[in-house]
């Protein structure tokens, strides 16, 4: 569990990079300014390395091509055009045999930093200043590079995600400015008010079903519920949801359509959510039903002179309870996650809503934060299932 888990957080991680591009970008948009870029970045970690190194690159200059260098600087240097004023830090420039020159200005007074040396050149800001301009000279290359140290060679985005996740710390809103396990917790009783109904209430009428069809199996009751079951597995999701809406809220008013402020809100969704996905239920649990009936120690219950039904319920269902609880562990990170279509349809403020939100602002934080938790809720689920087998059938042993 625990390679399979931070591999999951490792490629999670480098997915919402490689595909989500720059955060500042997204969230501030192209015409943003490349001081209001990088000061994005430095809030939320953006500036250090993806994943290790000493150096970050600088917004303040990027890859400037040498023939855009300006003269007017020192006898012998030229001035590079910066974006902004570099913040207090270490800065490195691949300007060959060259003197870089930071003027910093603060409190009203100049000051001139020299570095003069074999490329790459790296000079200091001090604390408390900002440099003004840049000026380089000697052999230049023909792309001029600007980074900033960092603290060390881990101090970059990944060890502090690691970190901050190990503490607890999902990291911090960019659309809401709130810590992101508050954004998440505020959704998380919505999502479970609506989800648990609907996982315990399928499961209950799914088995139940699934009994009745395997105990009278062939017969007119086990035929009419597998038709049933194949016309609510042949209906859209979405269907259900709209014909709920118009014919059960709309025209008969027996539900409320939308909100939630009391229990009467999340029926009209629960009911939906049961009905959608009760024919595949039942047609599992009638499947893994049947696999227990024509056992041996079915024939010798009943030839012990014990009913139908206690050989139903006291034998066959106890010893079918592995893959039930293989079915049913399946669903439990749904229950965190939330229904994203119940709550979009019905206004429920859950967690598929803050993560329908997120995915809108690109917010990355709530939607990497949903996502690592939902990775990590299966891959506990898988365990407890695995602890659950040697608990209902003492012929499994954990090795």
């Amino acid at each position: 569990m625990l390679p399979t888990t931070f591999g999951v957080v490792a490629l999670t991680f480098l997915l919402f990079h490689v595909v989500g591009g720059s955060p500042a970008e997204v969230v501030l948009g192209k015409n943003a300014t490349a001081e209001a870029l990088a000061a994005f970045d430095a809030r939320y970690g953006y500036d250090r390395p993806l994943l290790a190194g000493r150096w970050s690159a600088v917004r303040a200059l990027g890859e400037t091509p040498a023939a855009r260098l300006e003269e007017g600087g020192a006898p012998g240097l030229r001035r590079v055009p910066l974006a902004y004023a570099l913040p207090p830090g270490v800065y490195r420039v691949n300007a060959g045999l060259a003197v870089a020159v930071l003027r910093a200005v603060a409190d009203g007074a100049e000051r001139e930093v020299r570095a003069e040396g074999r490329a790459p050149v790296s000079v200091e800001v001090p604390e408390g200043w900002r440099a003004a301009r840049l000026e380089v000279g000697g052999a230049l290359p023909d792309v001029l590079r600007l980074g900033r140290r960092n603290a060390g060679l881990w101090d970059t985005q990944f060890f502090h995600y690691c970190r901050a996740l190990a503490c607890g710390d999902l990291g911090v809103s960019s659309e809401l400015h709130q810590p992101v396990a508050r954004v998440l917790a505020e959704g998380v009783g919505p999502s479970l008010a609506l989800t648990v109904p609907i996982l315990l209430g399928g499961t209950l009428v799914g088995v139940m079903l699934g009994l009745v069809c395997a105990a009278w199996r062939g017969c007119v009751a086990d035929r009419l519920i597998l038709a049933g079951s194949t016309v609510l597995m042949s209906v859209n999701y979405v269907i259900w949801v709209l014909a709920g809406q118009y014919l059960l809220a709309f025209r008969l008013r027996l539900f409320p359509i939308w909100g939630f402020e009391s229990a009467a809100f999340l029926t009209l969704p629960v009911l939906i959510g049961i009905v959608s996905g009760l024919g595949r239920d039942v047609r599992f649990y009638r499947a893994a039903i049947l696999d227990e009936i024509y056992r041996p120690y079915v024939r010798t219950a009943r030839a012990k002179g014990l009913s139908g039904a206690r050989v139903m319920v006291r034998h066959v269902l106890r010893n079918s309870l592995i893959q039930v609880v293989t079915y049913v562990s399946l669903s439990v990170p749904f229950l965190f996650t939330g229904s994203l279509m119940l709550e979009s349809f019905f206004g429920i403020p859950g967690l598929g809503s803050v993560s329908l939100n997120a995915v809108h602002s690109s917010d990355m934080a709530v939607v990497r934060a949903v996502v690592v938790l939902g990775a990590l809720l299966y891959q506990s689920v898988n365990l407890l299932t695995d602890l659950c087998y040697a608990w209902l059938d003492p012929r499994v042993r954990l090795g």
